[in-house]
C-alpha cells in the first residue's frame, strides 16, 4: 500500500531522524523561514480497474493533473494498481520538503538512495561549493501553495512523472562567524521548480526516485 515518490519509504526512514536546487542550478542559495509543517498524505487505498480507467481527460487549475499528462497517468494507473494520482502527489509534496531541507543541511547522505546519481552529484556540488565560499544556508520551506503533474509517460514499464511545485520559500546565507550576507529572516520568495520522478514497475522496489529538477516556465 506504498506508493510514493520516497514517499512512504523516505517518510518512515527520515521521519525517524527527523524530519531542497536543483539539479542544474543553485537558485536557493540565496533563499530562509522555518521548516514547514510536514503534509500528513493519507493511507494510499489501491484503485480498482474501473478508477483506474476514470483517470480524467480534463483538469482545471488547481487540480492534480494538467490535461497533458492524463494520458501518461492512465497508462501508468493501468500497468500498477498500486498508482494513484492524488497520492502521488501528496508524497512528492512530502518529498520536495525533505530533499531540499537535506540539501539546504547539506546532508545528502541521508536522502542518496532517493536521488539518482546526476542529481546527487549535482547536489555535493553544489554543497561542496558554498562550503568552500564559507557559506551556510539557512532556508525554510514556509509552503508549499501548489503541487500538480504537469507530465508523466511509461515506455518500456519505466514511468516518469513531472511535478510542478509554486512553494514560498525564506532563504537566507551566512558567512562562517552567522552573520547574514544575503536574503532575508522576513521575506519569503516565491519559487517554481519541476521535478521528475521515475520508477521501474517491474521493480519489486516501491520507491520513486527523483531524477531531474529544473525551474518551472
Amino acid at each position: 500500500m506504498v506508493e510514493t515518490v520516497l514517499f512512504a519509504m523516505v517518510a518512515a526512514f527520515l521521519g525517524l531522524r527527523l524530519f531542497a536546487v536543483l539539479g542544474r542550478r543553485t537558485g536557493h542559495e540565496q533563499t530562509l523561514g522555518k521548516p514547514a509543517e510536514e503534509p500528513v498524505s493519507p493511507p494510499i487505498a489501491v484503485p480498482s480497474a474501473e478508477q483506474r480507467d476514470m483517470v480524467p481527460v480534463r483538469t482545471s487549475p488547481g487540480e492534480t493533473y494538467d490535461e497533458a499528462a492524463a494520458l501518461g497517468l492512465r497508462a501508468i494507473a493501468q500497468a500498477d494498481s498500486r498508482f494513484h494520482p492524488a497520492e502521488f502527489v501528496g508524497g512528492a509534496k512530502t518529498a520536495y520538503g525533505m530533499i531540499l531541507d537535506a540539501f539546504w543541511k547539506g546532508d545528502m547522505a541521508s536522502v542518496a538512495p532517493y536521488v539518482s546519481t546526476d542529481v546527487h552529484r549535482s547536489f555535493e556540488d553544489a554543497v561542496a561549493a558554498r562550503t568552500a565560499a564559507g557559506e551556510v544556508l539557512d532556508n525554510r520551506l514556509v509552503r508549499i501553495d501548489r503541487a500538480r503533474i504537469v507530465s508523466a509517460r511509461l515506455e518500456d514499464r519505466v514511468a516518469q512523472i513531472t511535478v510542478q511545485f509554486d512553494a514560498d520559500i525564506a532563504a537566507v546565507t551566512r558567512d562562517k562567524d552567522g552573520t547574514v550576507i544575503a536574503g532575508s529572516l522576513t521575506d519569503a520568495i516565491e519559487t517554481h521548480d519541476a521535478w521528475t520522478f521515475e520508477r521501474d514497475l517491474r521493480s519489486a522496489d516501491p520507491n520513486w526516485i527523483l531524477v531531474d529538477t529544473d525551474e518551472a516556465a
